[in-house]
């Protein structure tokens, strides 16, 4: 039986008022042995997909490693892109204490914190918390990324599967919360 351990994050690319690309993101372990992974979705205003991204984590089973590294990578793949303004939310309640206040130098994850706080310091992007529901793109990315041995793979056009899932999330679904 395979063990199943899920999280996500929105991320929000653009001006704020103006034109703006999103990018959803998950990180999962999948799998035995259990593997983490992480994957995105960078999309416009009319959300249109932009560019994907999956990776796999070698040698980790930590959902917390998994979450910080999607950000990371979410968050330079906007930088390659040219995004100048960006707004992050995350469903992880401790990524996000972890980029607004003080973190131990010790911290385990400290390297990866910090480049998220320097990227975030250095450019007009701002981190959020939000709930979780709405990301099963990025989930399938996400899913990808833990059947990939890569550590990150990016796609210039979404995979035949994500296509619905695309049109599923433009017309705006609404998902009931228990």
């Amino acid at each position: 039986m395979a063990a199943t351990v899920q999280s996500s994050f929105w991320l929000l690319f653009g001006g704020f008022g103006c034109t703006a690309t999103t990018c959803a993101s998950i990180t999962s372990c999948l799998g035995t042995p259990i593997r983490a992974s992480y994957g995105g979705l960078i999309r416009n205003s009319a959300w249109l997909f932009l560019k994907g991204f999956f990776g796999f984590i070698q040698a980790s089973t930590c959902i917390l490693q998994a979450e910080l590294t999607a950000i990371l990578e979410g968050l330079r793949l906007a930088l390659n892109m040219g995004i100048e303004e960006l707004v992050c939310f995350s469903d992880s309640q401790l990524s996000v204490n972890l980029f607004s206040g003080d973190v131990s130098k010790y911290h385990v994850y400290a390297v990866i914190i910090q480049d998220i706080k320097d990227i975030i310091a250095s450019h007009n992007f701002r981190i959020f918390h939000t709930l979780r529901e709405g990301n099963h793109c990025a989930d399938f990315l996400a899913k990808l990324g833990a059947s990939s041995n890569a550590a990150l793979l990016e796609h210039e056009a979404p995979p035949l599967d994500l296509i619905r899932k695309l049109k599923i999330d433009a017309m705006g679904t609404c998902f009931l919360r228990a």
